[in-house]
């Protein structure tokens, strides 16, 4: 190519022009129709989200946490509060802007024991925004916080629960865990009712999530607070009763013991103990998770010859015998090859004895022999016999079943009359309250209806509820109240039950005016799957009543004590029934009969 051919080709750029703006051109265009295409789905197909989008980030969402209710007791005929709130707060931080040096300094000087989470950790996490560094903070400690103007740190106000009387009725009353979730014992079963509902807050807010006043879309439901629940427990009551109990077990070689005081004629319990307690405050200082649980409803056990009650109404009842009615007393019975003998043995019992002295002396010949007359059998125990016995049992006394109290409970068992092998061996154990599990709970309300006229109330522990300071009784349990046995079995028991204390206390002094009567129980313990015939671990169990002489029983009172390896016969338990029972009358002014 010539010289003047290359300049022409340089030097006039009219050749190529038109096909680079072809090519602009269609750049743009495509551009466009890319803009274009993205703005109809982002305005007519994809509207909703993104409004959803746009509200969302000017929209305020916040729980408005529901107050938990409290919890009373009586005093004196009024409710006093035995669990309360206190206002606490959550320490909140962004640890991408809150300077971890400032928050550290504050929380180690102010809220140290409240300290939830390790700030190098929390700081070493990538991409955190939010943690909560300190839970249930008081409120004086999260001012002084609030006062080193730390920046990007909130208070999230909370209740914390407070227990003024200490470990007093800590089996009973339970606890409230960080989560502020009720556990175990009031807190637990009824972490609904005292829970209340949560609200919300839903408000238009500027970029600072700072709420504005006005906006169509606000929406406020408001918190429903939890109920102040009502306890139909005596506080003075308790209190008296957990400390002679402690002295109970201090002074013996048992390590726990259960207390129920109960209202034999509505089932409203007065009292309910469980040693050892603990501090519902600081509830994570236990040995165990055992010093939890609530032996009197929870754990079915064997209470052995109390049982003796139960089997003798039935048979009373059922017009099979009376309390005059005689048995040939050999000390011991065979039955199904074993051999089932009397603790007591003496010469002054054997031979020809009524029914009132073998319960006096807790004969298990007694209470077989009961059973053999259910039968129609005075020779043998038959499975008419049985039968009847289960009837009374589970479903007349409702052994083995929910009783249907307000608290957490455990159902235990009673035998099959008629499934199993031995079953005569194993409904004679039953009528001196071996081989089944009931709970404290089921035994007291069926003893009540024993000795109150025959009728069975199911158990209650709740009262009502305080509202607007005024006490509203409303039943919590679907109530029960059947005539299981006749007045005069329940008469007769009585009688029987009475004699049983000879109208003394065991401190030696006469009661006059009083009508005091019971029942012990010693039990063998179970060791891989048989009874422990060493007797080198005992339950000691022992259940009573007491009122004006003549008249329906004012109280009952049960009393088990036990501890692991060790050997706690009824007699101490019939000791700290003494004492609890001199305790009450004096307590709840019982007046004897003038």
């Amino acid at each position: 190519m010539s010289r003047t051919n290359y300049q022409h080709l340089v030097t006039n750029p009219a050749v190529s022009m038109p096909r680079r703006i072809r090519i602009l051109k269609n750049i743009v265009l495509i551009a466009l129709a890319i803009i274009l295409v993205r703005l109809f789905f982002i305005q007519i197909v994809e509207h909703d989200a993104w409004v959803a989008k746009a509200d969302e980030a000017h929209t305020l969402l916040e729980t408005i946490v529901a107050k938990r209710g409290e919890i009373y007791m009586m005093d004196d005929g009024e409710p006093v509060p035995v669990v309360l709130n206190q206002t606490t707060y959550q320490i909140i931080i962004d640890p991408a802007v809150t300077d971890k040096e400032g928050i550290k300094h504050a929380l180690e000087t102010y809220a140290k024991d409240y300290t939830v989470v390790d700030l190098d950790e929390v700081y070493d996490t990538e991409g955190l925004r939010y943690s909560i560094v300190a839970k249930n903070v008081p409120r004086d400690m999260a001012n002084k916080i609030a006062e080193e103007n730390i920046g990007a740190v909130w208070f999230k106000k909370n209740n914390q629960r407070v227990y003024p009387e200490g470990e007093m009725a800590s089996g009973l009353l339970g606890f409230v865990n960080s989560d502020g979730l009720g556990q175990y014992g009031v807190e637990g079963s009824l972490n609904g009712e005292l829970s209340g509902k949560d609200g919300l807050l839903k408000a238009t807010a500027d970029v600072n999530k700072v709420a504005l006043s006005i906006g169509k879309d606000n929406v406020k439901i408001p918190a429903e607070d939890g109920k102040n629940v009502v306890l139909s427990v005596d506080r003075g009551l308790q209190k008296g009763v957990e400390e002679i109990a402690i002295d109970a077990v201090n002074s013996s070689v048992a390590t726990n013991a259960s207390v129920l005081v109960m209202d034999p004629n509505t089932s409203e319990v007065l009292a309910m103990a469980n040693l050892p307690n603990y501090n519902p405050g600081d509830y994570g200082n236990v040995k165990d998770a055992s010093a939890y649980v609530n032996y009197v409803t929870e754990v079915p056990y064997e209470p052995a010859s109390i049982c003796k009650s139960f089997t003798y109404s039935a048979a009373l009842n059922e017009g099979a015998m009376t309390a005059d009615t005689t048995y040939f007393n050999e000390g011991y019975e065979i039955v199904d090859g074993w051999k089932i003998q009397n603790a007591e043995q003496r010469a002054s019992i054997y031979g020809t004895i009524s029914m009132k002295t073998a319960l006096y002396w807790s004969l298990n010949t007694g209470s077989i022999y009961a059973l053999k007359l259910l039968g129609g059998n005075p020779a043998a125990i038959t499975q008419q016999g049985r039968e009847k016995l289960y009837n009374y049992y589970y479903d007349k006394f409702r052994l083995g079943q929910a009783t249907g109290i307000e608290l957490f409970e455990a159902e235990g068992y009673i035998p099959d009359p008629n499934e199993g092998w031995g079953r005569d061996s194993v409904y004679a154990n039953m009528t001196f309250g071996q081989n089944l599990g009931i709970t404290m709970i089921q035994t007291a309300t069926a003893f009540s209806a024993v000795i109150n006229g025959g009728i069975y109330h199911t158990p209650t522990i709740v009262k009502g509820t305080l509202e607007d300071g005024e006490l509203k009784t409303q039943s919590q349990v679907e109530v029960v109240e059947d005539q299981i046995l006749s007045p005069e079995t329940s008469a007769s028991m009585r009688d029987m039950l009475v004699n049983n204390r000879n109208y003394k206390v065991r401190d030696g002094t006469d009661k006059y005016g009083y009508a005091v009567g019971g029942k012990s129980g010693t039990a063998q313990v179970v060791r891989n799957g048989v009874y422990d015939d060493t007797y080198a671990e005992l339950v000691g169990s022992y259940i009573g009543f007491i009122g004006p002489e003549g008249e329906l029983p004012k109280y009952v009172i049960m009393v088990k004590m036990w501890g692991e390896g060790q050997s706690v016969g009824s007699g101490d338990a019939m000791d700290l029934f003494d004492k609890l029972s001199n305790y009450a009358i004096n307590y709840l002014k019982i007046q004897p009969k003038a």
